[in-house]
């Protein structure tokens, strides 16, 4: 963590009174949308990069990613003057494809999903003999994402409970076992959307599904095939893992826009809607929410007030 300090921003941990009352609680949100490249994904990027020797730096980094690992990895081989090539989905909102060209990464767009994307940076990787930094199933990406769950409980003594957003698994799987190192009596909640939901499944039926997502408006953390490495630490590390639709995580993208005047993206929604869906179920009195990132493309704001209209959040 201390490595990271000068890197990275620590970002806040916000409240909301109307936030509290509504859910009987005090929630504090763990805005890493405000993060160097609005995401939680820099911090990752940047210690796996600081970890290499320099004659491996050299070769250069490949890389996949849904969007943000992808500004992750740009940003920090900008930083070290890496040359860094990215392959995302041919539907990548384009506000995150434009983002990561503006860092100086060569930005390679193939295939429907994230894994065909993925496959194809595996084999740009095996062609030219460069360094594989992969969006999660790492441990030093781990670590580095592990870092926001040791701030909030820096920032929140009372912190009971942590609700963390769940793709390949990466950032929750840091965060769990960062924190449950500090105090194993602090629950980590897994949050997965409804439509993407290979790590739930294998969680809650212990076995490994390679399991086919749907597209979702939470495309940050539409993962088909969560890591190799995550598994065996969510299943150790982790308290619950929940779902949530793609109306209640608008929703709450909507919530926080009007409430808080704050821009997140559908993965970073997800723990609000989580929290928000399952309140009930969830037996905090300090309650942390990951809010994982922020590059929404605004194209799809009609999109996301549409599904919004169909839910309503309540006590």
């Amino acid at each position: 963590m201390e490595r990271l300090k000068p890197i990275v921003h620590q970002t806040p941990l916000l409240t909301s009174t109307t936030t509290n009352e509504l859910l009987g609680k005090d929630v504090y949100f763990k805005m890493e949308n405000q993060q160097k490249t609005g995401a939680f994904k820099y911090r990752g990027a940047s210690f796996k990069m600081m970890q290499l020797p320099e004659e491996e730096l050299n070769k250069g980094v490949v890389t996949a990613s849904a969007g943000n690992h992808a500004q992750g990895v740009a940003h920090a081989a900008a930083q070290l003057g890496v040359k860094a090539t990215i392959f995302m989905a041919e539907k990548t909102p384009l506000a995150k494809v434009e983002a990561t060209r503006s860092y100086g990464a060569e930005v390679v767009l193939t295939g429907e999903n994230f894994q065909e994307a993925y496959e194809a940076s595996l084999r740009k990787q095996a062609q030219d003999d460069c360094v594989y930094i992969h969006p999660f199933d790492d441990y030093d990406i781990m670590a580095g994402q592990g870092t926001i769950g040791l701030e909030m409980l820096e920032q929140e003594k009372q912190m009971d409970t942590i609700l963390v957003p769940i793709g390949g698994g990466g950032l929750i799987s840091g965060v769990a076992v960062a924190v449950k190192e500090q105090n194993p009596n602090v629950k980590v909640i897994g949050v997965q959307a409804s439509k993407a939901t290979a790590v739930y499944e294998n969680y809650h039926q212990k076995k490994f599904n390679n399991h086919n997502s749907s597209p979702t408006i939470a495309e940050g953390i539409a993962v088909k095939q969560p890591g190799t490495n995550t598994l065996p630490l969510i299943n150790q590390y982790v308290d619950d893992i929940v779902t949530v639709t793609d109306e209640e995580i608008a929703s709450a993208m909507v919530y926080m826009l009007e409430r808080n005047k704050s821009l997140i993206e559908g993965a970073g929604a997800a723990t609000l809607a989580a929290l928000f869906t399952h309140n009930k179920l969830i037996q905090s009195k300090h309650c942390g929410v990951v809010v994982s990132g922020g590059n929404m493309d605004i194209s799809a704001l009609p999109k996301v007030q549409k599904l919004a209209k169909r839910m309503h959040f309540t006590a």
